[in-house]
């Protein structure tokens, strides 16, 4: 929470701490993706800003900035009367990154620039000299060409002098240092940029690896200033949903001629499983209708044997398959698109796509992902969301009969028989689901976590039983989940993964053991408070109390510590135990997006457009 990001919609990035520092190795200014929306490469670490007043030099490292964020990130520093603000942004869809300069001052002074370059992987790091740079000067600009990529850096600073004066300098990253991950790095020093400023004035710093860019920053930054404030304006959402609403543009990416959604910055790539599950809040709520339906179309088109991939690897962009719920997710977010938009011909675009998915399901596919005779899903072992793997050990393995699978596929089978009638087609569902029910409720006796293997883990699965939108248990039984999830397993900032009551619980995710042991036992999530409020609203009727309630105590005390410097990003997880320390990614997809989607639609009880008319027409 106190680190920024700034995105260009392909995968690529800028961020820093809140004091212009780097904490992690995925820290810097220009982070590229070289095949969008992955392989994500770091091509500028920093910069060093010195200004000299009055002939003493000054560092700003040594300085107290104030960061602000409003639609971009700055740092506004005063120094012995002289104000600077530094604003980051980005051209969208352009691996070009821009700084800001502002300068306020009653006399003459100089500032120098001194760029820190690096060329590798985000997941890498490097050492002195394993990297040859060579650099052409001209006027006001740089091009550096990385002996290990075929791609030129270039830096413009205009109406500069340049010097070279190249030597490495050492990143020691405490944060990668705390997660026992690679944490020391070097960077390339190749010169300094000096710039004499007489009297206030603005001006940029461009860094970018594009041959063709706009190298009028004035322009590009009202461009993208406009671009962000239209996003905003078009969704016809009050202001107070402003900084989430531009938190879910930095998730959405340029993939081929499609879209698809990052699931976390700095190190995930896009993941079908997250995709589907953000989709809502990252693109229905906001009203980005078409870029939803790019989305769920190339997935589509993904689907091999019934299954929705998984994950696309960040360094070849590799689809693997090794999911259980994202078929089933997709089946959803379909219905949810479809509520949101009534686009009845794109259902029958994408229908042999959806019967392949419960045809798979029912008659059995990758994975041993089959129907039991019992009418539920099996599926071997971390296949579920929480599917972590040490080595050969599953910590969460969860194989046979997921809870939560069962919750979805029913949900899938009744929203295939709503299609069904919508889309003119024989209903092949409404038996099976109906059967899928009456054999969950014979066998859910207690609050299992897997079924066949009545596994009591107290875990927060079962919350799904009641927010989808088809729910095979009562409401009694709904009531009680709501509740002891609420006592057991909601924190400040999201569910628990883990009863704090089991003796497997870890209340950080780091200590004395692998943190992976502790990813799914019991760190909190934030997505997971997106179905809890839904769970928690419906259970309540809706009522405006109850809706009120919802807010003051499940979303705005998370938004309290936030505080107003915050750009509405929201971490992946955070620790079990107080203080609920941030942990993981900085910015996950759908912990923004299921926080934005909860407050819209359960909280302000702003529903999908077409979603009564849908279900009159079928008689629901």
């Amino acid at each position: 929470m106190r680190e920024w990001l700034v995105t260009n919609g392909l995968g690529g990035y800028a961020s820093l701490t809140n004091s212009f520092e780097n904490s992690r190795k995925y820290h810097g200014l220009l982070i590229a993706s070289l095949l969008p929306p992955t392989k994500r490469w770091m091509f500028v670490s920093n910069v060093f800003d010195n200004i000299i007043i009055d002939g003493e030099p000054y560092n700003l490292k040594k300085y107290k900035n104030q960061f602000f964020f409003d639609i971009f990130p700055s740092f506004q520093y005063n120094i012995k009367g002289v104000k600077i603000i530094k604003t980051i942004f980005m051209d969208h869809q352009k691996n070009t990154v821009f700084i800001k300069y502002q300068i306020a001052s009653d006399k003459p002074v100089i500032l120098i620039h001194t760029p820190i370059l690096n060329s590798r992987h985000i997941y890498d790091t490097n050492f002195r000299n394993s990297i040859c740079f060579k650099q052409d000067i001209f006027e006001s600009k740089v091009s550096i060409k990385p002996n290990n990529t075929d791609r030129i850096i270039k830096i413009i600073l205009n109406d500069s002098i340049y010097t070279p004066n190249e030597q490495w300098i050492d990143f020691f990253y405490e944060k990668d240092r705390i997660r026992n991950d690679s944490w020391v790095d070097n960077g390339f020093i190749f010169g300094n940029f000096k710039k004499q400023v007489k009297k206030s004035t603005e001006y940029y710093l461009i860094f970018t690896i594009e041959n063709n860019f706009n190298d009028i920053a004035s322009d590009v930054y009202i461009k993208e200033k406009f671009r962000k404030e239209k996003l905003f304006e078009n969704t016809k959402l009050p202001l107070k949903f402003k900084k989430l609403i531009l938190s879910t543009d930095n998730f959405l990416v340029k993939k081929g001629n499609n879209k698809s959604i990052i699931a976390g910055y700095h190190w995930f790539a896009d993941w079908g499983r997250d995709t589907l599950i953000s989709l809502p809040g990252i693109v229905l709520v906001t009203d980005r209708f078409v870029e939803a339906k790019q989305i769920l179309f190339a997935l589509s088109k993904q689907c091999k044997n019934g299954l929705i991939p998984n994950v696309y690897m960040d360094k070849d962009s590799k689809a693997v398959y090794n999911t259980v719920d994202a078929s089933l997710w997709f089946v959803d977010r379909v219905y949810q698109y479809l509520k949101y938009t009534n686009d009845l011909e794109f259902i029958k675009k994408i229908w042999s796509t959806l019967e392949s998915i419960i045809s798979c399901y029912v008659n059995g596919t990758d994975y041993h992902i089959h129907m039991d005779n019992d009418y539920l899903i099996s599926h071997d072992e971390g296949l579920t969301w929480m599917d972590v793997k040490l080595g050969s050990f599953y910590p969460t393995p969860r194989s046979k009969k997921a809870v939560e699978i069962q919750a979805l596929w029913y949900n899938a089978l009744k929203i295939m028989e709503i299609l069904s009638y919508v889309n003119n087609k024989k209903d092949n569902f409404s038996d099976l689901a109906n059967k899928v029910k009456n054999s969950f409720n014979e066998q859910y006796k207690k609050q299992y976590d897997v079924i066949d293997t009545k596994d009591l883990s107290f875990r927060p699965n079962q919350i799904f039983l009641v927010s989808l939108d088809f729910s095979m248990i009562n409401k009694p039984l709904q009531e009680k989940i709501v509740n002891e999830v609420k006592d057991n397993l909601l924190t400040i900032f999201g569910l628990r993964t883990l009863s704090p009551f089991d003796s497997r619980y870890k209340g950080t995710y780091i200590g004395n053991y692998n943190r992976d042991l502790a990813y799914h036992n019991g760190t909190v999530w934030p997505w997971l408070l997106g179905p809890f409020i839904k769970s928690f609203i419906k259970t309540k009727n809706y009522e405006v109390s109850w809706r009120e309630y919802a807010y003051q105590n499940f979303l705005k005390p998370m938004f309290d510590v936030f505080g107003e410097t915050w750009d509405g990003s929201i971490n992946e997880i955070f620790d079990g135990d107080p203080p609920y320390l941030p942990r993981g990614c900085i910015s996950q997809a759908w912990s923004v997006a299921e926080i934005l989607r909860s407050w819209i639609e359960d909280i302000e009880n702003s529903k999908p457009k077409y979603e009564k008319i849908i279900l009159h027409e079928i008689g629901i």
